[in-house]
């Protein structure tokens, strides 16, 4: 049984104790952290957005920040500034929130492109520039932005640039009827005692040796040329104004690896990139205009894509 494995089996067991029919949203952050790569959760306003990434940043023994975007939020208040100490006659660097391993970034539509712009080295370099000087940011670094698709008034649509840098996207949906009614049958107080009672349950060195198992999951020649077609058709789909990049096929790659890993297998199947592919691709489409007044979105096309492109054949 893998690290990998162990790790994510023991925090979707966990969670549960505070979330409701939230296991698969757990699994897909879980595999961000793991692998190093950023997060965007998005979905309508009471549904666990941050509360699940806190959730899962808890159980991790790793260090958690969070930054709460607004109108009046400023790069200073994200990456940190210099300060002039009195007793030293000096300017010395006050580190902004986004110096930790998790970063929950909450409602970041909201926040202006000059302080989401902030988060662009931090995402991409893993590192800071704070008045020319370079600071590296700690190993493992994610991080986890929630935003609401639905309220756009006073918010700021996130650049294609920076689309790109997150890993996935994480499609929130509210609750089913049943799962309503099991979240009814636990008070608010104990889903806060539940929440505070939560303790560390993995260990940096596993976060480190999971991350490793990534890269050793065999993949086939087959599997990497499906992935070619499926990237190639995202440029050819009559609804896509431009279609998937380089660094999203890597991606696709690597999070096709953690669901095998999540079955405990340690080589990848063509359904492995299929339910890879909307979180991986999603928000990587971008769409002409009139195919989304038609109703179309990231979700969409990538499905019409994987039934479109020929699965490879044992």
């Amino acid at each position: 049984m893998s690290t990998f494995y162990k790790i994510l089996t023991k925090i979707i067991e966990e969670s549960t104790r505070v979330l409701v029919n939230r296991e698969d949203h757990v699994k897909l952050i879980v595999f961000t952290i793991v692998a190093g790569g950023h997060a965007l959760i998005e979905g309508i306003p009471g549904i666990a957005k941050t509360l699940t990434a806190k959730v899962v940043a808890k159980l991790l023994n790793l260090k958690f920040s969070r930054i709460q975007c607004t109108l009046d939020l400023l790069p200073s208040d994200v990456i940190g500034t210099k300060v002039y100490n009195q007793k030293t006659g000096e300017f010395e660097i006050r580190i902004g929130p986004v110096y930790a391993n998790i970063v929950l970034v909450d409602e970041i539509n909201r926040a202006t492109p000059r302080a989401q712009a902030a988060l662009l080295e931090a995402m991409q370099e893993k590192q800071v520039t704070i008045e020319g000087e370079t600071i590296k940011l700690p190993t493992p670094f994610s991080v986890l932005a929630t935003q609401n698709p639905i309220e756009l008034e006073g918010t700021f649509p996130l650049p294609e640039a920076q689309l790109d840098r997150f890993y996935i996207k994480i499609h929130m949906n509210s609750l089913d009827r049943d799962s309503l009614v099991q979240l009814l049958k636990r008070s608010y107080k104990y889903l806060e005692r539940e929440y505070e009672m939560l303790k560390p349950i993995v260990t940096v060195n596993e976060v480190f040796n999971a991350s490793e198992e990534i890269d050793s999951v065999y993949v086939d020649d087959d599997i990497l040329r499906y992935i070619s077609r499926i990237v190639e058709y995202s440029h050819k789909h009559p609804a896509s104004k431009l279609g998937v990049s380089p660094r999203g096929a890597i991606m696709l790659l690597t999070l096709s690896r953690e669901f095998a890993l999540a079955e405990n297998r340690k080589y990848v199947i063509p359904d492995d990139v299929k339910m890879a592919a909307v979180p991986a691709l999603s928000h990587r489409i971008f769409l002409k205009p009139e195919y989304v007044v038609e109703g179309y979105n990231g979700i969409k096309v990538v499905s019409e894509i994987i039934s479109h492109v020929e699965v490879p054949k044992p």
